[in-house]
């Protein structure tokens, strides 16, 4: 089933789930997915605002050139969705406990986010911008950061040693971040 340019303002998914099928330039606002399950479900060009997916089953789901604004995010699992051209922007979301492990995000636009605890481990993440985003606790193990911006964000722990971060950028004093492991005092 093909749903095109359509608007959805204040539903409540919770109780009677979104209809599978294929979402193109379709807006969502205000609409509450929480719990819900988006297995199998295209979203093409689409935009959210103002939502909520915590804890959303995401088993295939398919999200290309998607953006999220002030949406609440906590405990996704992006991994399980369909990576076949996957490309998401996050603007002022709340991402906590999410996990994007082994998934290609190129040039994927985080900004303004909370990404406390997310899981990043194996991400490609090459020219991606996180900027001004709270990282408390991310995990970040043999990611690739290589031109990712990174300025403005803050509480990052990210080890050199077992990332690549090859022009990568990073702002003060956030950049001590990097030598966290170390267990380095600058005063």
């Amino acid at each position: 089933m093909d749903f095109d340019e359509e608007v959805y303002n204040g539903l409540d998914y919770t109780e009677s789930p979104l209809p599978k099928g294929r979402y193109e330039y379709c807006r969502f606002l205000n609409c509450n997915f929480a719990n819900s399950n988006l297995n199998d479900i295209h979203f093409l060009e689409c935009v959210f605002n103002d939502c909520d997916f915590s804890n959303v089953e995401l088993n295939n789901a398919a999200f290309q050139d998607v953006k999220f604004l002030h949406c609440k995010m906590i405990g996704l699992a992006f991994n399980q969705c369909n990576s076949f051209g996957f490309f998401a922007e996050f603007n002022g979301c709340r991402l906590n406990h999410s996990v994007f492990s082994e998934m290609k995000l190129n040039r994927s636009v985080f900004t303004d986010s909370e990404l406390q605890e997310v899981d990043f481990t194996e991400a490609i993440l090459t020219g991606s911008k996180i900027t001004d985003c709270d990282l408390s606790r991310a995990v970040f193990e043999n990611s690739n950061l290589e031109r990712a911006d990174l300025r403005g964000s803050v509480n990052y722990s990210i080890d050199p040693e077992i990332n690549r971060l090859k022009g990568c950028k990073f702002s003060l004093p956030d950049v001590i971040g990097l030598l966290h492991k170390y267990g380095i005092k600058i005063d």
